[in-house]
This record gives C-alpha cells, sequence and structure tokens, in this order.
C-alpha cells in the first residue's frame, strides 16, 4: 500500500512519563485513518509529532516526499514551514480568532503565506465556504456561530490551502447530532472528492465506524490494535474490547488505586 506517512518505533516522554513506547501506524493515501484510544495515551501528541512542533526521542516520523521518505524530525524551522503548507489543521476547539469575521478567519493562512492580491483571495474564501455550506455566514463572527458552524468554518480554513494531508483532533466532540452528521459527511466527502489523505484522532467510537478506512487504537505507547472498524470489534484484546463498547470496568479499572476502604473510614 502507498502511505504518506509512516511511523516507526516511535519513543517519546513528557518528564519522566512515557507517551510512546515503540509505536509503529502507517497512514496509506487516499485513505481516512482513525487514531482512538482511552484518554491520555498521547493522540493529540501524535499530531503535533507528525506537524514538527514536538520530536521523537527514538525512531521516525516519515513523511512521503518526492520519490523518498523524509523523516520530519530531522527538518530544520524552514524546511517545517514548507511541510505544514501540505498541511490543513482542524483543532479540537476551531481555534477561530476571535476578532475576525469568518471570511477573514478562513483568508488568513492565505494573507500570511502567500502574496496572493484580494481580487484572488476571495474568489478561493468563497469556495471553500461554499464547499462546508456556510457562503452566506462569510460576515458573521465567530461569538455568532452555533459550535457545529464553528467547526466547519475552522474546516473552510484547514481546506483553503488545498493540502495534500488533512489533520482533525476530536473534531466530534461538542456537537449536537444534526452538526456531527454534517461534520461526518464533509470528512468523508472532501477526502474523497480532493483525493486527500486524512487522520482523524477520536474517542467516539460510533462516529469513527461510519467513517474510517483503518483504525489504530493507542494505548500503553503502541499500537495494539489496527485493522477495519469492524475487525476492530472482534478483536481478542480485553483493553480494545472494552473501549469499543464503553464498559466502564476492565483493564481500565473504574477505580484508582487506593487503600483498604475500611481503614481509610476508620482515619487508620
Amino acid at each position: 500500500m502507498d502511505n504518506l506517512i509512516e511511523i516507526k518505533n516511535l519513543h517519546f516522554k513528557r518528564a519522566d512519563r512515557p507517551i510512546f513506547a515503540g509505536l509503529d501506524l502507517d497512514i496509506p493515501r487516499g485513505k481516512v485513518t482513525a487514531i482512538m484510544g482511552p484518554s491520555g495515551t498521547g493522540k493529540t501528541t501524535l499530531l503535533r509529532m507528525i506537524t514538527g512542533q514536538l520530536r521523537a526521542g527514538q525512531g521516525s516520523v516519515r513523511i512521503a516526499d518526492g520519490d523518498g521518505m523524509t523523516d520530519i524530525g530531522t527538518l530544520d524551522r524552514d524546511a517545517i514551514y514548507r511541510l505544514r503548507r501540505r498541511m490543513g489543521m482542524l483543532f479540537q476547539n476551531s481555534a477561530l480568532l476571535t476578532d475576525l469575521d469568518v471570511f477573514e478567519n478562513v483568508a488568513f493562512p492565505l494573507r500570511e503565506i502567500t502574496d496572493l492580491p484580494d481580487r484572488l483571495i476571495r474568489p478561493i474564501v468563497l469556495m471553500k465556504l461554499e464547499a462546508v455550506g456556510l457562503r452566506g455566514a462569510a460576515g458573521l463572527m465567530p461569538s455568532e456561530l452555533s459550535g457545529g458552524m464553528g467547526r466547519r468554518v475552522a474546516m473552510a480554513r484547514a481546506l483553503v490551502m488545498d493540502p495534500e494531508l488533512l489533520l482533525y483532533d476530536e473534531p466530534f466532540s461538542g456537537l449536537d447530532p444534526i452538526s456531527l452528521g454534517v461534520i461526518l459527511r464533509l470528512i468523508r466527502e472532501t477526502n474523497d472528492v480532493l483525493g486527500l489523505t486524512s487522520i482523524v484522532v477520536s474517542h467516539d467510537v460510533e462516529e469513527i465506524a461510519r467513517l474510517a478506512d483503518y483504525c489504530y487504537v493507542i494505548a500503553e505507547g503502541r499500537a495494539i490494535a489496527h485493522g477495519p472498524p469492524a475487525e476492530l470489534a472482534r478483536s481478542e484484546s480485553d483493553l480494545v474490547r472494552q473501549f469499543m463498547a464503553g464498559a466502564a470496568d476492565g483493564p481500565v479499572p473504574f477505580h484508582y488505586p487506593a487503600g483498604d476502604f475500611a481503614r481509610d473510614l476508620a482515619g487508620d
């Protein structure tokens, strides 16, 4: 399979806490790949490593570059900036600039990165807003948008530079069912129609099952399972089954480790 990104034997720590301990995964071109797992397992950290914000302690994060693969961790600052032009990012909280209207939020990357004149920026921005169904909201401020509308504006901004890779950090959080359905449709359609590669970080099992072509479940510093969503639901791993079923107790226990309850009550 033709991969856009290959992650091999990745190790990373925060202070003395290991986040990744030999993580291996591949991101195939043209597909929607989901990165799932319990909270605190490093899903957002992995996105930051793909975008060059964090560097591995050991192992590599490589991206296709021409006929070969380039290790992102070896790039200097200028090369990282060039690499990021191939990427679009939808942040968990949308991260819209509150002092700019919808049009200027979407136009922001074009104004910062390119020398395009306004006569060219305007049709590009309006086309991206039309693609997410919000051309009529171009003059609204972020405070006037619903959560779902804000997520769609952020998606238009992520698309405005025509990226090769789109990264989504918890794109479904806080959305009502209608907005959720819209975002699911937009992620799938933009990936397929534009020929993109998408990475979706999420813990929403039901939504990922409807969206992703392939999934990785990350826990204990590595990928403990991977495959199409339907296969993961039949996993032999107790942890994967607990996660996919949303069970309250299992390998990830309901109770945080504590001493004897009776002794605590007695104050001993």
